[in-house]
């Protein structure tokens, strides 16, 4: 489905205003299109503001990445701290 297409859809379905629909399109595609290291840099980050430590971190970005719509390989907590940390 062509952007255009999918605009057209989404302010039918829903009766946001064609730039709203635009915007959480690209909003959506631009989250989806993350990398995976990309995604664990963005949520440790998040989580990090909201004063978790790693220790709990660690297994909620595992989690989340095993449900995200392309699932990530399965990573352990080093991999992680390494994406993270370098």
């Amino acid at each position: 489905m062509a952007q255009t297409e999918l605009v057209r859809h989404v302010v039918a379905s829903t009766g946001l205003a064609p730039e709203t629909a635009a915007r959480l399109i690209a909003d959506v595609v631009a989250y989806y299109g993350e990398t995976t290291e990309q995604f664990v840099r963005r949520r440790h980050a998040e989580l990090r503001r909201r004063h978790y430590g790693n220790a709990s971190i660690w297994p909620v970005i595992a989690a989340e990445l095993a449900e995200r719509r392309v699932a990530a390989p399965e990573l352990s907590e080093r991999q992680l701290r390494r994406i993270v940390y370098g």
